[in-house]
């Protein structure tokens, strides 16, 4: 792509500039870029032959299209999440008086390990999973494939601003939610700020530009280390905790007033908008008319009580796909807000048809729901990746550029909607809040260790070979992302101070927050690309 700067005067200099500067931010290797004309395409071949605007409008399309298709899976597994985590087991204790066995049920899952390895995962699993198949895909290469190093920041940036400014805003007006354990808050953040402190040593100390098989399972052992560490907060161990005083939090991961136990999405008030009304893996609401449908261990079925052909499950959550209008939108909407319904319903209609085949929430627990899910959050995905992909290449953006802005919101995407979601449905900020810090420390020692173990061991073992990992950016992006950071955190910590809680508060102040936190990711972002393209 070429820019004549010279059309103008002796007084454009700034004007100039300015053309030069965003020159530098596309291709530089412009008769490359020509010659090639971007070969590979999406659906078709037909592709290539359309003009690059016309192309870079579908996939710009696409892209977002994408991001509502994670919005609405997301929701499906946030709600097969309540599943898992409401699953119980019996235990037999003795009465201190009476001595006699009592049977009772007790939660399997721990409120912060939850947290950690199921929700913080689960929306990092798209990027965890899509590095894995690659790492597969490409043994015997001398270079890691996957995300590089500095585009991994960019992604935690990303997690860190603008997720933090969305929950800020998410509570109603004159609500607050704040974070009830600062123990395992703090115990969560260093661990994030760590993982990056980790890669930047392995990568560009230790053994710079080079990943070994002992650093590769290193990074994959510090998760359990995480998971460890944030248990024994939890737990208050001595020697192993800081000594914090925690504030009463619900028992449950998310409390029974406002978890849907089978009642329609849209019947309940409580249901976050936009992202679990479309969760078609709990729509089979409409069992009044049906057989009592339980294939759960834990669910109290009353005696006689038949179970549910599973098709018949399915074909009821295929109709409610279908159903673009319900009794609730013709009774309660005007003709603008329910055409707008309407016009919405049909824009996610396939999207709704494709996640009807995900296995309901109530069985095994919600594990086939969650699994099911997290499939479909990969696929989709992959797909917006290679769109990301096909967007820098036939407008010729520098690849840094798009991975600091597109691709790294992308890949964030399940957890910015995981965590507006547990925002909404939880009556504190802690996993909301965790999902961020969290997520961040599992792209690294999760997303990055697992991809990097498989081939430093391929190569070392059968190639007699390092593997071999490009750190270029990577020094700037990170001194970038602590300095916005300690940015974003002085700004939570001074919420906690004068508003009470991290969350919510005043209008006008959530709405400054918001703004405030949106400008560090945008400085980040522009001031990261313009360093990747040798600019400044």
């Amino acid at each position: 792509m070429h820019f004549n700067t010279q059309i103008f005067n002796s007084d454009g200099k700034g004007h100039i500039y300015a053309v030069r500067l965003l020159s530098k931010l596309v291709t530089n290797n412009s008769k490359s870029f020509s010659e090639h004309n971007c070969k590979s395409y999406l659906l078709f071949y037909a592709e290539t032959n359309m003009g690059n605007g016309i192309r870079t409008s579908i996939y710009f399309l696409g892209l977002i299209y994408c991001f509502i298709g994670l919005s609405a899976i997301t929701g499906c597994f946030f709600l097969s999440m309540e599943k898992v985590v409401q699953q119980t087991r019996k235990i037999v204790i003795k009465d201190p008086v009476t001595r006699a066995k009592v049977e009772k049920r007790e939660r399997i899952w721990n409120y912060t390990l939850a947290d950690i390895s199921l929700l913080a995962v689960g929306t990092s699993f798209p990027h965890i999973s899509l590095a894995t198949i690659d790492a597969f895909q490409n043994l015997g290469q001398l270079y890691a494939g996957g995300l590089g190093p500095a585009t991994l920041v960019g992604s935690a940036a990303f997690n860190l601003y603008p997720i933090h400014a969305v929950l800020v805003i998410v509570p109603k007006k004159g609500t607050v939610k704040k974070i009830s354990d600062l123990g395992v808050w703090l115990v969560e953040l260093v661990w994030s700020f760590w993982a990056y402190i980790w890669l930047y040593i392995i990568v560009q100390v230790w053994t710079p530009n080079v990943v070994t098989i002992w650093e590769a399972a290193l990074t994959l052992l510090q998760f359990g280390l995480l998971l460890l560490h944030a248990y024994a907060q939890d737990k208050g161990w001595r020697y192993f905790s800081l000594p914090m005083l925690r504030e009463d939090r619900p028992n449950d991961w998310v409390p029974a007033e406002t978890s849907l136990q089978g009642g329609s999405h849209e019947d309940s008030s409580t249901a976050p908008q936009n992202h679990t009304v479309d969760c078609i893996s709990e729509q089979v609401p409409h069992r009044e008319n049906m057989e009592t449908f339980s294939l759960d261990g834990d669910l109290n079925v009353p005696a006689g009580t038949k179970r549910v052909n599973i098709s018949l499950v399915f074909l009821q959550q295929l109709k409610d796909a279908l159903t673009v209008e319900d009794c609730e939108t013709r009774k309660n909407s005007g003709v603008p807000l329910r055409s707008l319904k309407i016009l919405w319903r049909l824009i996610n209609l396939p999207w709704k048809i494709l996640f009807a085949f995900i296995p309901p929430s109530d069985i095994a627990h919600g594990w086939l729901a969650f699994i099911g899910s997290l499939c479909w959050m990969t696929g989709i995905s992959y797909l917006l990746i290679k769109l990301t992909d096909l967007i820098s290449c036939v407008t010729g953006l520098n690849k840094y550029v798009t991975a600091f802005t597109a691709l790294a919101s992308g890949t964030s995407w399940p957890d910015l909607i995981g965590s507006k979601i547990a925002a909404e449905r939880q009556t504190t900020a802690d996993s909301a809040i965790a999902n961020i810090t969290c997520s961040n420390s599992a792209n690294i020692f999760v997303g990055i260790g697992i991809p990097w173990l498989i081939s430093t061991t391929y190569n070392r073992i059968v190639l007699g070979e390092v593997l071999r990992v490009p750190s270029e950016g990577l020094s700037f992006s990170l001194v970038l992302f602590f300095i916005m950071s300690c940015l974003c955190m002085t700004a939570m910590v001074l919420r906690r101070y004068f508003v009470g809680a991290e969350l919510g508060g005043p209008r006008v102040w959530a709405w400054i927050t918001f703004f405030y936190l949106m400008f560090l990711w945008i400085a980040f972002a522009m001031l990261a690309s313009l360093k990747a393209s040798h600019i400044i």
